[in-house]
């Protein structure tokens, strides 16, 4: 059987650079220059004894015009709320280091068998692109969902199970699952989970440590690779001989938000104007609602579980920033470990955060030697408390500008007209430039082969 093949061809946009907020203490990213890059992105078949290449072109801003539906203004509609939150104990103020018992560690809530606790996350792999993939299964039974920049112009995730798994029926499976990623293995290392994800090129498979690879049910469709839910109980189940008793404190919970919050009733992400990104505050459902473009770039449709047919809601969006390190526009790493402090910014019950997070050596960690999950702090290096439930973070370069912004669904004003007050941020995406770094933490002085360049 063949290994699912992850090859995408898309045309990245890099337009100017919006004057707005951005971390203190960090220069803002430089304007985009024209330029035309061809790489070559190998991807092994099933039995590792061919490879395949295909090209991606990275076009500069002035070679990509913006669409005429980007340019009619359109306001954001708001949208009535068909959720409707089920009935559960009251949340409690819980973490950072003690939880009751059978409340995970990661959502501060009571689990339903509290024995998966006791088992290692798995991390799993799921396509945001290409289109037909969506609706995706299972998102809105993790309790962590990672979003990162993947390379031409599209984002991806890293979906954290731990602590309850899709009970919707005995054939749940979730996906689609794609490729594996080198960030991979550095939050696979904080959680002290396996991975899951379909194949991976020639470059990444060397980064990876403790994974699963499935297989496409048709090799000539890249988002047919899916697994079961026990399959994925059957991998945690599996993973404690080797990986030991989950430890995954370090996050504090509170149903109550702090005092100090923005408004924040909607978050609008662009990788490209043909991934743009709403998270929207539901009042009723008590969390962010995503939505993302459809097939018309110009309209969002609500995201949704198919496995529920339900929107997926989250009680917490996360933006942290952090460092990019590069060989080419597809192939690079992200720092994510022993991170002492960085900018971040918390959404929360409608409210916007300017917050930290950190992965440093506490503790915890000197004691044992283990690592820990991202963490959050405020300005005095107390923990932030994220509400009671699940947290997508979204994983963004160093310097990256966000700002209020008007109430649209227009492109162009959304990136860049200001309106301070208005509860609508706007977090534009610049891909990261390549930087000059040490051999040691070069990605391009691993020694591949020449057929593997």
């Amino acid at each position: 059987m063949n290994r699912l093949l992850t090859v995408v061809a898309l045309v990245v946009f890099c337009p100017e650079l919006v004057t707005g907020c951005s971390p203190a203490g960090f220069n803002e990213p430089a304007k985009g220059t024209q330029s035309t890059r061809e790489t070559s992105i190998p991807t092994r078949i099933a039995d590792g004894t061919t490879t395949i290449s295909t090209t991606e072109t990275a076009v500069a801003p002035s070679e990509t015009p913006l669409p005429a539906e980007m340019l009619a203004s359109t306001r954001q509609p708001t949208p009535e709320s068909t959720y409707t939150p089920a009935s559960a104990p009251q949340p409690e103020r819980v973490g950072p280091d003690n939880f009751p018992p059978g409340t995970n560690p990661l959502t501060g809530l009571l689990v339903k068998q509290p024995e998966y606790l006791g088992i290692p996350p798995v991390l799993v792999s799921i396509s945001n692109y290409p289109k037909a993939g969506r609706p995706q299964a299972g998102l809105s039974f993790s309790p962590l969902v990672f979003e990162m920049y993947i390379g031409v112009g599209v984002s991806r995730f890293l979906t954290v199970f731990y602590g309850e798994y899709p009970d919707v029926s005995e054939e749940a499976e979730v996906g689609p699952i794609r490729s594996g990623r080198i960030p991979y293995e550095s939050l696979r290392q904080l959680y002290r989970g396996s991975l899951v994800f379909a194949s991976a090129s020639s470059w990444v498979y060397p980064y990876l440590d403790e994974y699963t690879v499935v297989y496409g049910k048709d090799n000539t469709n890249m988002i047919s690779a899916r697994m079961p839910v026990d399959e994925l109980k059957e991998i945690a189940m599996e993973s404690k001989a080797r990986l030991g008793e989950p430890v995954l404190t370090g996050l504090l919970f509170d149903p109550v938000p702090p005092p100090d919050g923005k408004p924040a009733n909607s978050i609008w992400t662009a990788y490209h104007y043909t991934d743009q990104i709403f998270w929207r505050y539901d009042p009723a459902a008590q969390g962010y609602l995503r939505w993302q473009e459809g097939e018309e770039v110009s309209e969002f449709e609500r995201y949704t579980d198919s496995l529920t047919g339900e929107p997926i809601v989250f009680e917490n969006v996360v933006y942290i920033f952090a460092d990019h390190y590069f060989c080419t526009d597809v192939f690079f790493d992200i720092n994510l470990q022993y991170i002492t402090r960085l900018p971040a910014l918390a959404f929360r019950d409608g409210k916007m955060y300017e917050i930290y997070w950190t992965t440093g050596n506490q503790d915890y960690e000197k004691k044992t030697g283990r690592l820990r999950p991202v963490r959050f702090t405020d300005s005095k290096g107390e923990p932030f408390p994220l509400k009671n439930g699940q947290t997508w973070v979204v994983i963004i370069p160093r310097n990256t500008p966000y700002h209020e912004t008007v109430d649209s669904q227009n492109y162009f004003d959304l990136r860049t007209k200001m309106e301070e007050g208005s509860g609508i941020w706007a977090i534009q995406f610049y891909p990261p430039e390549i930087l000059d770094l040490p051999p040691e933490k070069d990605l391009c002085h691993f020694p591949w082969s020449s057929n593997d360049r």
